[in-house]
């Protein structure tokens, strides 16, 4: 870990204030958080890099910058501010872009976190730094980057097709690779010097990916420890939600018909004027 740079605190400020505007506000998180169904149906293409300075809770955030503080300081220093930024945000639109081929049927799927973006900074150092040791926190125990850069891919392909759970592993899949990549461009000569380690991370990851394109049903598989999945196209959720927000303004004017427009609370008024637009 080197001393941390200045787009590193930036980027950390930035996350700060973005998600604390996010915990305060519902609305806020609502209008900028990754929504399968905001992106394609709607074209909100901003999501795809809003989403990645907003978290769920500060556990979440605190995590998130811990990570991003520790891998850091030593890349922007060998790299430089622009290449550190091209990395970074590559990464978070590069593993975004992967999560939303991967739900693109799921239309009420959402997430965010700047954990895509994270995972190509800690990919790129491990590109560049293949015998960087990784310490474990709080224990005494370190081992080679690229074995972590392994474990970690394998753990994302497990999480992918499991999906056992709510974490973004797409996302951390698509931007770990984005980042090593970049890292690569950007010095050819670590091909060259970090070739066997580079390998051991990229082909499994790559080989994954080329499934779920060439096969898709490949992650329909339901596994044998976790209840079926349930998929719902974006038009299914469209159709879905129209005939929710019409029963919803008939039951208003339902009730101005009976007891007239002063009847209805100023939440009830706000919410006629939404669903009249």
């Amino acid at each position: 870990m080197g001393t941390l740079g200045v787009i590193s605190l930036l980027i950390i400020i930035a996350n700060i204030i973005v998600s604390y505007k996010g915990f305060k506000d519902r609305g806020f998180y609502a209008q900028y958080s990754f929504e399968v169904e905001k992106i394609l149906l709607y074209k909100d293409y901003k999501r795809l890099v809003t989403s990645g300075f907003l978290h769920v809770n500060w556990r979440h955030l605190i995590f998130n910058m811990l990570a991003l503080y520790f891998f850091s300081g030593s890349l922007e220093n060998y790299i430089g501010p622009l290449y550190f930024l091209i990395i970074y945000f590559a990464s978070l639109i590069g593993g975004e872009l992967l999560s939303l081929f991967i739900h693109r049927n799921q239309g009420d799927y959402g997430s965010v976190g700047a954990s895509g973006a994270i995972s190509g900074i800690i990919f790129a150092s491990i590109a560049l730094f293949p015998g960087m040791q990784i310490g474990m926190l709080f224990l005494p125990i370190s081992f080679p980057a690229w074995l972590y850069g392994l474990a970690y891919i394998l753990y994302s392909i497990y999480g992918i097709k499991s999906g056992n759970s709510n974490i973004g592993h797409d996302a951390h899949l698509g931007g770990g690779l984005i980042g090593m990549l970049i890292a690569i461009l950007l010095y050819p000569s670590s091909l060259v010097v970090n070739l066997i380690p580079i390998l051991l991370i990229f082909i499994p990851a790559a080989v994954f990916i080329y499934i779920i394109i060439t096969r898709p049903g490949f992650l329909l598989i339901d596994n044998y420890f976790f209840k079926k999945h349930h998929f719902y196209s974006v038009d299914h959720k469209y159709n879905y939600t129209k005939q929710q927000q019409q029963a919803e303004l008939d039951h208003l004017l339902d009730q101005i018909n009976k007891k007239g427009y002063s009847s209805l609370s100023q939440k009830e008024k706000n919410r006629l004027k939404d669903l009249s637009k």
